[in-house]
């Protein structure tokens, strides 16, 4: 079988187009990277947001096991200077189901390597939590009700300056 001239051009155009992308967001993602991290030798906060999607019916549940499992944990970072503060955040009306979230958590860390440091927070969720049978019980069930968790890490955009 033969393909057209027309057909493989626009196979090819397509896949061009598909590789400049990727190259275009690959670029800006790690000017994004470079621009949170350091802001003329001094640190920033740097800024995730967790989105959490629950199962239907369980957004209550979670936000409860959150509040009693997770949230302490956050607290007690933020009393050890890691993270500066925490915050959630609810959306006021529906969405499609595929955009739908339940709850964004937004952390503000010290800075981009703190956010980054794979800290083992195990000695302070024993410290907190004595009961750790029954604390890795509810957070399995915390994350046994999410229907999705994605990770976003953000930066302020100056509109005034770009």
């Amino acid at each position: 079988m033969q393909i057209s001239v027309s057909v493989a051009k626009r196979a090819l155009a397509v896949a061009a187009l598909g590789a400049s992308a990727l190259l275009w967001s690959s670029t800006i993602g790690a000017r994004a990277q470079q621009s949170t991290t350091v802001d003329g030798g001094k640190e920033r906060p740097f800024v995730i947001e967790y989105y959490y999607k629950t199962k239907w019916g369980h957004a209550e549940e979670f936000l409860m096991l959150f509040k009693k499992n997770h949230y302490p944990v956050l607290k007690k970072e933020i009393e050890l200077g890691r993270m500066l503060k925490v915050s959630m955040t609810v959306p006021r009306y529906h969405t499609t189901e595929d955009g739908r979230w339940d709850y964004r958590v937004s952390i503000v860390y010290k800075n981009a390597a703190i956010a980054n440091d794979n800290y083992d927070s195990s000695a302070l969720i024993k410290e907190l939590f004595p009961d750790q049978e029954t604390y890795k019980k509810e957070e399995h069930r915390r994350f046994e009700i999410l229907e999705a968790h994605w990770d976003l890490p953000i930066k302020d955009m100056d509109l005034d300056t770009r």
